[in-house]
């Protein structure tokens, strides 16, 4: 086994570790005086049109545009010939088996008005965040893919790389700022979002023999 693998398996067993740890410390303590006080401050300052910009900046993790949005790249990357890149994407989509059964575990109610200000309304259980564990998947996944495909143009590998990068950066802060989840519950999703990239990109680099 080489060095990087053991690496990559010790980061991995790492992350499975943290987040098992995190659940079981939320499922006990749903409402935490730490979670109030960062939500408290970034929703210090807030305006109609960070409203709109946070919400934008979520759009992508909302049903059925979420749904919608793995399919349409799987699709151009399939009528452009990268037919193995867009089976592996079109998988993205498992992963909302993966929340909804963590999601049902735990069963943390989501910020109320009693504690926060929420922007939107959500259904399902808070903890891990949905939409943090989906951007970590699929645009992580994506800038993987984009990196390592020789025929994508440098243009298109830097605005499809940097605008992932952007979106998994602001993902976290904007539903903490929504009032759609507190900061453990995107902790949580970060950390169940790079599990689930974990295999999916070994398998993707097993099968293409690097």
């Amino acid at each position: 086994m080489s060095k990087n693998l053991r690496f990559l398996i010790l980061l991995l067993a790492t992350f499975l570790i943290s987040f098992t740890i995190l659940s079981i410390f939320i499922a006990h303590h749903p409402i935490l005086p730490f979670d109030i006080k960062i939500s408290l401050a970034i929703q210090k300052y807030h305006s109609e049109w960070l409203d709109k910009l946070m919400l934008a900046i979520s759009f992508f993790g909302e049903l059925p545009w979420s749904l919608l949005c793995v399919l349409i790249v799987s699709t151009i990357f399939y009528f452009n010939k990268f037919k193995r890149e867009a089976y592996f994407i079109a998988l993205v989509l498992f992963s909302g088996l993966i929340i909804l059964g963590v999601k049902n575990i735990i069963n943390r109610p989501r910020p109320t008005t009693f504690y926060v200000r929420l922007v939107e309304v959500n259904r399902f259980q808070s903890y891990p965040s949905g939409h943090v564990l989906s951007y970590v998947l699929f645009f992580g996944f994506l800038i993987i893919i984009i990196n390592n495909l020789k025929t994508i143009t440098p243009v298109w590998r830097n605005i499809i790389t940097y605008l992932s990068i952007f979106l998994i950066i602001m993902i976290a802060p904007s539903r903490i700022y929504l009032g759609a989840h507190w900061f453990t519950d995107t902790l949580g999703g970060f950390l169940l979002g790079l599990i689930c990239l974990f295999p999916l990109s070994y398998f993707y680099f097993k099968r293409k023999g690097m």
